[in-house]
């Protein structure tokens, strides 16, 4: 068993039993075509056994992740889409809310890259004019444009800040194993460096040196992040987990027979504002995973209570085409209770005495039920608490549940041709050699309008 539960009742009345059921055959199919790798994006099945894999790297990235830290007031991530997401959303998760104004033995994490912002990187120079600092650069082609600039900015920065020879031991760099610009100047240059496995994925790769060196930094125990998920991985691939049990092959069965009936928007729901970016990795790998051949269900996300008071209105009363999928935690880690007032002016006295973790729960529960009688179905995913081990568990099934999904939809859901259309039109028009005429058709275009 795992410790992750996860419940379609309150989406029953939307879709049957019956017809989430009538997905088993065809899952339990995709799971074996996942097992023995025979289905669609074969090549880019690495992750699934990235559980076992990283093991032998948790030594090293560990000296690694101290030596930086040791050294460093911030650790500056360089990396775009799933070479930033997967650290950045567990390592948030697990964060003080703020961090920044804490006295804590363990770097800031910061990112760049991900951007081209202008602004973005004049402010983040300013800081490190101030900080001691190292860098971790993560690409595996080494030329994706944001990442890219970002490195050849901070790379002059840092060299002259420290001197070059010095500014080595505070670069590492995740990335091809044998081939790719990053590589090829990590080894004219001297830096420490981890591979990119060349069968997983950007939005994958969370449990591969891409997540856990910067996990690592952080001060995260990344040997409980890999058991967690070594044992979801256990769990769903046992002979002796039934269809009715595997989580993972319901949550994806569930998405599907809803997107049949016309539900085509799933919005991922939070109660908890440090799981934020455990939404924005989830939107990334189900958006890039499934949308294709102008297919898929549009992956979106709220963070509640305070999202209520905005977006709330749109999921309460809008277009009845979407669903809500909700990570509830069990249990906070901390208690605060509220207070009683003699005045009582705020009327609130009727929940004096509770922790706050209670009143957010009731309005979990509150809105929850609003929204299934508005015509939304919920599904939801039920965790005992937030930490390492149940991040890694909870990071296996959505990615499980990913690939089973884009092969429902009879997709492959480990490439992603549709992101390279705006990179061929940015390049045009910054003047790249050899698109001379794409240049004169977009400029034609530009005009025309």
């Amino acid at each position: 068993m795992t410790d992750l539960q996860f419940n379609y009742s309150k989406a029953l009345g939307f879709i049957t039993e019956e017809e989430v059921l009538a997905f088993k055959d065809e899952c339990k199919n995709h799971l074996k075509s996942l097992k023995e790798k025979t289905g669609k994006g074969s090549d880019f099945l690495g992750w699934i056994d990235l559980p076992e894999n990283s093991k032998s790297l948790i030594e090293p990235i560990l000296a690694d992740a101290n030596s930086l830290a040791c050294k460093s007031d911030v650790v500056v991530v360089i990396g775009i889409g799933g070479s930033y997401l997967g650290a950045k959303s567990v390592i948030d998760a697990l964060n003080h809310h703020f961090d920044s104004f804490i006295e804590k033995d363990t770097p800031n994490i910061v990112y760049a890259g991900q951007n081209i912002s202008e602004d973005y990187m004049s402010d983040l120079l300013e800081v490190l004019d101030k900080k001691e600092y190292a860098i971790v650069v993560i690409s595996k082609s080494g030329t994706t444009t944001e990442p890219a600039i970002a490195f050849r900015i901070l790379k002059n920065h840092i060299e002259a800040k420290y001197g070059k020879e010095k500014a080595v031991e505070r670069i590492i760099a995740i990335t091809d194993k044998e081939k790719g610009a990053l590589k090829e100047l990590s080894d004219k240059e001297g830096y420490r460096t981890y591979a990119v496995p060349n069968d997983v994925g950007g939005r994958y790769s969370v449990l591969s040196p891409v997540g856990l060196l910067p996990i690592a930094i952080a001060g995260y125990d990344i040997q409980k992040l890999i058991q967690g998920a070594a044992n979801m991985q256990k769990f769903i691939f046992s002979d002796n987990t039934s269809f009715e049990k595997n989580q993972a092959l319901i949550y994806a069965a569930c998405r599907n027979a809803l997107y049949r009936k016309g539900f085509i928007n799933e919005v991922m729901v939070n109660y908890e504002p440090r799981l934020l970016y455990v939404s924005e990795w989830w939107k990334q790998l189900y958006g890039e995973s499934e949308g294709k051949e102008n297919k898929g269900i549009f992956p979106a996300s709220v963070n509640f209570t305070t999202d209520l008071h905005s977006m709330g209105q749109y999921i309460q009363e809008g277009l009845r085409n979407l669903f809500e999928t909700v990570i509830s935690v069990k249990c906070g880690n901390k208690n605060i209770m509220i207070p009683e007032d003699i005045s009582n002016m705020d009327k609130l006295n009727y929940i004096s005495g509770k922790r706050i973790s209670e009143v957010n729960h009731m309005a979990e529960i509150g809105t929850t039920l609003a929204h299934i009688d508005g015509g939304v179905p919920n599904l939801q995913i039920v965790i005992p608490e937030i930490s390492e081990h149940i991040l890694g568990q909870l990071i296996y099934f959505f990615e499980i549940a990913c690939a089973v999904s884009g092969y429902i939809l009879d997709v492959n859901p480990f490439d992603q041709p549709g992101v390279e259309a705006y990179k061929r039109n940015m390049f045009a028009l910054l003047g790249k050699p050899g698109l001379e005429e794409e240049t004169k058709s977009i400029n034609l275009r530009l005009n025309n309008k």
